[in-house]
């Protein structure tokens, strides 16, 4: 038995509660979870914004020891630290045969083999393949990755989701490019993440953009070089601050159409949006046929961004331990199973950075 945060249906509160983990079976990893990020994804997943089987264990985010190997298992063994990839490619479908696995049809299949139960013996689901909100997890052996040497285990698991994707977001989607001007908009784990990368590619302006005027010390720790409050008038704000044409590169991080649009009106002519964010399929953004002429702006969005765990963590692992990646800089709180819940009101407030639980 162990402890656990499960959904028991869509927009009911979690439960923290005991269940029943079984042993791993063939092509299967249990893990002894270290730490996991509570990640806007997961409230998405437990208010319906995205779709989930319940009940389930939430948690994508996450690193840890293996425990125990399956049959077939041979790249980690009992001992070993790693990072969970909640979205591992399947190497088959179109989008891995042409190199782009962040889009992979097979990486949300669903986790084969045995699945842990509740006391009653109900299934339970792991959400996002790889149940991080739980003391121990089983996942597919393609779920783990061995943990990069010199980075602390319990901040590895930021390595999973948020840094994955708001690095990538800056490198991978918008290649943004030395002496380029940036705006991130949103400073939750992503948009730190997203900041972070953009100084690392040498950005020449960083703007900030979150609604919390609390969160300024964390953007500019991050590698803002000006923060503005979210208002009306931001992308004038924002147009101001980079010559009066606007940022080369726009990073959303939050997932809201009006956001998107600002993130749009704040880059210059010819300039780059890239929205992380995931947003509800209520949420539709409009543009008349004469701007997208006009301004002849880029609009992409971003899905993991457009990663490669695989490939990327060795060089993100790089720039932690060249003091160039500051993953602690991410957490503004370290919680546990409890805090789950307060977590979520957190985000839904505009609050704080990355709450960690830390087990």
């Amino acid at each position: 038995m162990v402890r656990a945060a499960v959904l028991p249906a869509v927009g009911s509160p979690l439960e923290i509660t005991e269940i029943l983990l079984p042993d791993p079976g063939p092509g299967q990893v249990r893990v002894r979870i270290a730490a996991a990020g509570v990640c806007h994804s997961d409230l998405s997943l437990s208010n319906g914004t995205m779709r989930v089987p319940v009940p389930a264990v939430l948690g994508h985010e996450g690193s840890g020891t293996v425990v125990s190997v399956g049959e077939g298992v041979t790249h980690v063994a009992p001992g070993d630290g790693v990072v969970l990839n909640w979205a591992p490619a399947c190497g088959a479908c179109h989008h891995c045969a042409i190199g782009e696995v962040w889009l992979c049809a097979g990486a949300l299949r669903g986790a084969a083999g045995r699945h842990a139960r509740t006391a009653d013996g109900t299934e339970l689901h792991p959400g996002l393949n790889v149940a991080a909100f739980a003391e121990e997890t089983v996942v597919a052996a393609d779920c783990v990755l061995p943990a990069p040497d010199g980075v602390p285990l319990d901040q590895a698991a930021l390595l999973g989701c948020a840094v994955l994707t708001g690095y990538g977001a800056v490198h991978h989607s918008a290649r943004v490019r030395a002496g380029e001007s940036v705006v991130v908009f949103g400073a939750g784990g992503v948009g730190l993440a997203a900041l972070q990368a953009a100084r690392i590619a040498g950005a020449s302006s960083i703007v900030a953009v979150d609604v919390s005027p609390a969160k300024e010390e964390l953007a500019r720790r991050a590698g803002a070089t000006e923060y503005v409050v979210a208002s009306d008038t931001t992308a004038k704000e924002v147009r101001a601050l980079t010559g009066g044409h606007g940022a080369d590169v726009a990073v959303e991080c939050v997932g809201r159409a009006a956001t998107i649009r600002t993130a749009w009106e704040s880059t210059r002519r010819g300039g780059r949006t890239t929205v992380v964010g995931i947003g509800g399929k209520d949420q539709q953004v409009t543009f008349n046929a004469l701007e997208i002429f006009h301004w002849g702006r880029t609009l992409s969005g971003c899905v993991y961004g457009n990663s490669d765990p695989a490939a990327d963590l060795p060089v993100l692992a790089e720039h932690v331990r060249a003091g160039r990646l500051d993953l602690g800089a991410l957490v503004t709180e370290r919680i546990g199973l409890d805090g789950i819940p307060a977590a979520f009101e957190n985000m839904l407030a505009g609050k704080g950075g990355r709450a960690l639980v830390v087990f």
